[in-house]
């Protein structure tokens, strides 16, 4: 009994399965983060040579 209580005290595979859903979950919220930032970006450039474009076409 002694024995199964130390190897339960010494087990660390849950502890190790929990950082790695960590690490995980703060990589995904630094690529959501990115992933928005760039879009807005995108969105503020496409609009910007659709109006260029469009200035061009009524010349």
């Amino acid at each position: 009994m002694k024995n199964l209580v130390m190897r339960f005290v010494k087990d660390e595979e849950g502890a190790t399965a929990i950082e790695y859903g960590l690490i995980a979950a703060l990589i995904s919220v630094a690529i959501i983060t990115i992933v928005s930032q760039l879009g807005d970006e995108l969105v503020t450039t496409f609009t910007t040579v659709k109006d260029q474009l469009a200035a061009n076409n009524k010349i």
